[in-house]
């Protein structure tokens, strides 16, 4: 199944008439908002813009099937703050401390994921961590420029850190592998897909 057929995989169950009715209501109160003046004129050509963008410009059924596990979401929340707290005050040590300036490194990562929302999350979770963060992507991978990386053992143990974050969001966020519309898996790259 190509990725383009798997966004449009129809749900379970009968789709909403709302799912074409919203859009074209919201592009019409951005319509009117513009325009700056509530008048029928206005609702009803902001109506006809928001049908026509909504109609030329469609966009397509995303396939989610995150389901937040309470457990996993605590244990991610715990994590979270613990690395927080513990590498803020790691780099207001790097940065009040007498001698030269840290040295920096850029970081790559190769996630076990293949979920566009899983990789996503790890990112933002990442970047919102003092002493590093994340400068691009590609599919499963992530570079993270990372302040304190002085050898290859503080590389190393950052890698180590943030595979096991991966792991909390994934117990979070992510589906069991028995239910059928499982949409997040854990990928082992083998040595033949690592570059």
């Amino acid at each position: 199944m190509s990725p383009a057929s798997a966004l449009r995989a129809p749900s379970s169950g009968p789709r909403s008439p709302w799912r074409r009715v919203v859009p074209v209501g919201w592009l019409a109160l951005v319509w009117v908002l513009l325009w700056g003046r509530l008048s029928p004129g206005n609702v009803l050509n902001g109506l006809a813009v928001g049908a026509l963008v909504s109609w030329l410009l469609p966009l397509p059924t995303v396939v989610l099937g995150a389901r937040p596990h309470p457990l996993g979401l605590a244990r991610l929340a715990a994590y979270f703050l613990k690395d927080l707290a513990v590498s803020s005050v790691q780099v207001a040590w790097l940065a009040l401390r007498p001698g030269p300036a840290p040295r920096a490194a850029v970081v790559a990562v190769d996630l076990r994921s293949r979920s566009d929302l899983l990789v996503t999350l790890t990112a933002q979770l990442l970047c919102l961590v003092p002493g590093s963060l994340v400068i691009g992507t590609s599919r499963s991978r992530l570079y993270v420029h990372v302040i304190g990386a002085s050898d290859e053992t503080a590389v190393e143990a950052f890698r180590r850190t943030v595979l096991l974050l991966e792991e909390r969001v994934v117990a979070a966020f992510g589906s069991a592998p028995r239910h059928p519309k499982t949409t997040f898996s854990i990928h082992t790259p083998t040595r033949q897909e690592r570059p």
